[in-house]
């Protein structure tokens, strides 16, 4: 028999446009493991698509923490009780929901539900984007955007990886959120060009765009890598190409989380790596905001005019 569960659904009728309605739970493929969810993480690419491109009906959501009820019928992923943190396509934001096996990971003792579902898009992007400059010991890292959801993980992770980090923010009043891990290395202006004189740099994180890109891909050292995986500040940008390549060996990355998921390793396995890392403390999600699902539209639109820094959890049920 078909089972129903709540979900968020968008609905363009509605003032919200993000409602809470009663859905389909869809039956298990094979290798499916079946959570009661706990608490969702929104993040801003996911939240503006489903206010502005998303038709009637669609079902948004990436991040979700919560409990193994059903296991895999293949036997895959973890037993029924455990508690995992995961990731789907869309439609994580729900009471239950059905995940491949492959996409969740068991979380530590000590890694609370809310902690847990900031890790999926945002924590995994930082990872992925860290990974492209190989060995960071000892390297100079700049993270544009610093304070956002994926930059403040971002920098901690490659302080825990023992690179040399630099993080930017426009305004000072951002600089204690970061200034644990980049110390006097916090470059507070409105342009990442003031970065400039503290490079050259073996890596550079950019989820700005526009400018901030523009910037970055002049100051990178030989053989030295910019990944960029967002357009905050604009979707277009024009840069030096001489001061580029005359670098020598220097690379841009463009990165989507879903593409490095299918041809590098599956979700489950780096969520697996960041759960342990929050467990030693080592990586602290900054949560600015906790609040039931039922306020998922109000959180949604103070997400989209950056009213916030850090990451937004909503409790589910």
């Amino acid at each position: 028999m078909p089972q129903s569960v709540r979900a968020v659904v968008v609905d363009p009728s509605h003032s919200d446009k993000l409602t809470l309605q009663s859905v389909e739970l869809p039956p298990a493929a094979s290798g499916d493991v079946t959570v009661r969810v706990t608490a969702v993480s929104l993040n801003r690419g996911e939240v503006n698509r489903a206010l502005s491109q998303s038709e009637a009906g669609a079902r948004p959501g990436w991040d979700f923490s919560g409990v193994i009820e059903e296991v895999a019928a293949d036997g895959s992923g973890p037993p029924v009780g455990t508690r995992v943190v995961g990731m789907l396509p869309t439609g994580a934001w729900a009471e239950r929901l059905r995940a491949p096996s492959h996409a969740v990971a068991a979380l530590p003792k000590g890694v609370s539900d809310a902690q847990a579902a900031t890790l999926p898009v945002a924590a995994l992007t930082a990872l992925h984007a860290l990974r492209q400059g190989g060995l960071l010991l000892g390297r100079k890292v700049l993270v544009d955007g610093a304070t956002g959801g994926v930059g403040h993980l971002a920098i901690q992770l490659a302080a825990t990886a023992g690179a040399e980090v630099y993080g930017h923010v426009r305004r000072a009043d951002q600089k204690p959120m970061i200034a644990e891990w980049c110390g006097d290395r916090v470059i507070v202006a409105p342009d990442l060009r003031a970065a400039a004189s503290r490079g050259p740099y073996h890596l550079i994180v950019d989820s700005v765009g526009g400018s901030a890109l523009s910037a970055a891909l002049t100051m990178l050292q030989p053989s030295g890598t910019c990944v960029t995986f967002g357009i905050s500040e604009a979707p277009t940008t024009t840069f030096e190409s001489g001061a580029f390549f005359r670098q020598g060996g220097v690379k841009l990355y463009g990165l989507i989380l879903f593409h490095e998921l299918r041809t590098v390793e599956p979700a489950g396995e780096g969520l697996a790596v960041l759960a342990r890392e929050v467990a030693r403390g080592r990586l602290r999600p900054h949560i600015e905001i906790e609040a039931p699902w039922t306020d998922i539209a109000a959180i949604a639109r103070r997400l989209i005019a950056r009213e916030f820094a850090g990451k937004a959890v909503l409790h589910v049920g």
